[in-house]
């Protein structure tokens, strides 16, 4: 996008970030959306770190496009990770689920672009302290793990900009070309998928998960473990989350103990399938080009058209 100062910054056409999925975000998806010019993200949080490297290698073989890997710090088993990225040749790194100062000044130190991702205005101060280059600024209507003080994108969004000039990705809530252009006035530089890029066609994930998707009601969403122990995160309604949500768990990652059941096995009650609200909003499965060509041509007509 012409004049996109994300864009400028990372090297991409258009201003569209993926989601760093455990399992999910490797190279068939991120691959397919850097070829679509966005940004891909290969995960780190399965702690499967010889398979991120080959993951990592394939992409090299799969685009010629600017890629970047999140380290999601809570899920960190070795202390080498960002040595690991470095040797890697990566240049964009996402930090998540933990302190920003942690990583922030190895990773600057060897010239890579950081990005810390912010639940709410005090951790976005404190990432900007610990000097990351830019935010990705999530609300809690989106998937995963979440802040059990959660915060919607139209507060969130503005909230963030009033603080800082430096670039914002938002995220939750983020699908089409109307929640983009809703992003930008708010005050975001880009948009980061989730939820969308699992049901996409090159999400490596069973069909069960990207159909359970697509016939969710906007309301097929449940904001689990608010109240601890462990981290809370918003899900997919099934009968496991519909029983958690209403018993609690005295554990609540051991409901990941059959994740591959799950994410490639298709038994949607084997573990918890993470979803955002925008499951609602998502009526088919599609190819990542196609997703981000529509977002782009809606962003366009939805700009052009605002009043005033």
């Amino acid at each position: 996008m012409k004049g996109n100062r994300l864009c400028q910054m990372l090297g991409i056409e258009r201003p569209i970030v993926q989601a760093p999925m455990g399992w999910i975000a490797r190279s068939r998806l991120a691959s397919a959306v850097c070829n679509a010019g966005g940004l891909g993200i290969i995960e780190t949080s399965s702690g499967e770190l010889n398979t991120i490297r080959a993951e990592i290698l394939a992409m090299r073989g799969l685009t010629d496009r600017p890629f970047g890997v999140n380290i999601a710090q809570a899920f960190v088993r070795d202390p080498g990770i960002v040595q690991f990225i470095i040797d890697e040749g990566v240049r964009f790194v996402t930090t998540s689920a933990g302190d920003p100062n942690r990583f922030c000044s190895a990773l600057k130190a060897a010239g890579l672009t950081v990005f810390h991702v912010v639940p709410n205005l005090a951790g976005a101060l404190k990432a900007l302290e610990a000097g990351v280059d830019g935010l990705v600024v999530e609300g809690g209507e989106g998937g995963g793990f979440k802040n059990a003080r959660d915060v919607s994108s139209m507060v969130l969004l503005p909230l963030v900009r009033a603080h800082t000039d430096k670039p914002i990705i938002a995220a939750g809530g983020m699908l089409c070309g109307r929640t983009m252009a809703a992003a930008f006035a708010l005050g975001a530089d880009g948009i980061q998928l989730g939820t969308r890029m699992v049901s996409a066609a090159e999400s490596p994930v069973h069909d069960n998960w990207k159909q359970a998707i697509v016939e969710a009601a906007e309301t097929d969403t449940l904001f689990l473990n608010r109240h601890g122990p462990g981290p809370a995160l918003r899900a997919l309604r099934t009968e496991r989350t519909t029983r958690l949500d209403r018993e609690g768990s005295p554990a609540i990652m051991a409901e990941f103990g059959r994740a591959m059941d799950l994410y490639f096995g298709g038994d949607m009650e084997a573990a918890i399938a993470l979803s955002g609200q925008v499951a609602g909003r998502i009526d088919g499965v599609r190819p990542v080009k196609a997703i981000l060509d529509d977002i782009m041509e809606e962003y366009q007509q939805v700009v052009a058209g605002l009043p005033g």
